[in-house]
């Protein structure tokens, strides 16, 4: 009796281990046969790169899948001629986007809608994202990160020379001027007094945006559509712009991005920075220079009677319509955009979340103290008009970023480059902005 009990007992854990071992050998099947490579476009502006690849990679070792990471442009002009050139041809090379908060009217159509994929997420971020990204009734993005201008100042010279963070452009240009020439008569000839994006990109755009705007000048189109360019306050703003650079400014400004601005500033050659969140944690790392020396402030008022103003930005991501795995890459941007996710980016590269419940989590707030002022300076973002001039906006942001750049590099006078300005942006409204 008892050898037949102990050749049962035997079977039994035999059995059992077949079992198992069969189960393994299905899940591994199954896992193999499922498995997909997805391709993401990601930023290589500073950290973002590595921070998209590691969150890629999470998933990546969730799902059993891997992730291709293919990096962009660092212009955003650049960037998005390289996506409606992929996907005006249909191309499934790349399965995820990340695109601009400027670009969801512009490339609508070539993503596929990720309400059903996004449950009722959309809720949890911020309405006006989730509104911007929400094109005919579709949901073509997520929300990735929010943005908005920043003034980055080195508060060690501030206090060296005396001077308060600037209220307005005008101290911001004398403070500029002093601080550079105390520093070039010490003996750094290559210190400049400010630094900030002005090729003739996308970029520009924001910066000319926040000039205008801050002096009561309107965003270029209005809610309504009209064309409200040419007005004496955006006159002065180009006016005091242009006196920038050669004197407080590098005349390479005129060619510089967001990482040549940081550069410079980063390597302790520039007093004030005009910037993106993302640039704090490369500031405050530890191999930078002016680490432990920098602050943030909102961008300077217009004048005594102006605003402060800070262009709205952001980054989104959205899967493309011609994906061959269009399920898993929805999968892949719910887990990149959601709460964990963000909050490691938010921590990890100072990456605003687009939930607003993070803004007071305590571990963020640790991880980056200026938390506070970052949502402060997106209750005072100013949008683009992208919304209302829809896939024309493109051509209405390159036609302002050339007319402001002719005048900055000298080429132009300010009233009549927003003359002709003003003109250029009717004839593309002239059959309604939203064809």
């Amino acid at each position: 009796m008892a050898l037949m009990l102990w050749r049962a007992e035997k079977q039994h854990h035999v059995t059992r281990r077949l079992v198992i071992f069969a189960m393994v050998l299905l899940a591994l099947s199954a896992r193999g046969a499922a498995a997909a490579e997805i391709v993401i476009a990601c930023s290589a502006l500073g950290l973002e790169h590595e921070i998209c690849r590691e969150g890629a990679e999470s998933w990546a070792e969730r799902t059993g899948n891997t992730v291709k990471l293919v990096s962009t442009p660092g212009s955003a002009s650049e960037q998005l001629a390289l996506y409606q050139q992929l996907l005006a041809a249909g191309a499934s090379d790349i399965d995820v986007f990340q695109i601009d908060v400027v670009w969801p009217g512009i490339l609508a159509q070539h993503f596929i809608d990720l309400t059903h994929a996004a449950g009722d997420r959309p809720a949890e971020h911020f309405a006006a994202i989730v509104a911007n990204n929400t094109v005919d009734g579709r949901l073509v993005a997520m929300p990735w990160f929010a943005d908005a201008g920043l003034l980055y100042y080195r508060q060690d010279l501030l206090e060296k020379y005396d001077r308060p963070v600037p209220g307005t452009w005008e101290e911001l240009t004398e403070t500029a001027r002093l601080v550079q020439e105390g520093e070039r008569a010490a003996g750094n000839p290559d210190f400049w007094g400010y630094v900030w994006q002005g090729r003739a990109y996308e970029g520009l755009t924001a910066n000319v945006l926040e000039w205008i705007s801050s002096r009561g000048g309107g965003t270029f189109v209005d809610a309504a559509g009209e064309i409200t360019i040419n007005n004496p306050a955006a006159v002065h703003a180009l006016e005091l712009a242009a006196s920038w650079v050669g004197a407080i400014s590098p005349e390479g400004v005129l060619n510089y991005t967001e990482e040549e601005a940081r550069g410079v500033f980063q390597s302790g050659q520039a007093l004030f920075m005009r910037n993106w969140p993302y640039a704090w944690a490369l500031a405050e790392s530890a191999d930078s220079p002016v680490r432990g020396r920098t602050g943030l402030a909102v961008l300077p008022k217009g004048g005594a009677d102006g605003t402060h103003s800070a262009t709205l930005g952001g980054q989104q991501l959205g899967v493309s319509r011609y994906s061959s795995n269009p399920e898993l890459a929805a999968d892949l941007v719910m887990h990149l955009t959601g709460r964990e996710e963000q909050k490691r980016r938010a921590v990890v590269g100072s990456l605003n979340p687009t939930f607003p419940a993070l803004y007071d989590d305590p571990e963020i707030a640790a991880a980056v103290p200026v938390i506070a002022e970052l949502r402060a300076v997106l209750d005072k973002a100013v949008a683009r008009p992208s919304t209302i001039t829809g896939a024309a906006y493109n051509r209405v942001s390159a036609t302002i970023f050339d007319a402001v750049h002719r005048v900055l590099s000298g080429r132009a006078e300010p009233q009549a480059s927003l003359a002709r300005l003003e003109r250029d942006l009717r004839r593309i409204g002239r059959r309604g902005w939203s064809r």
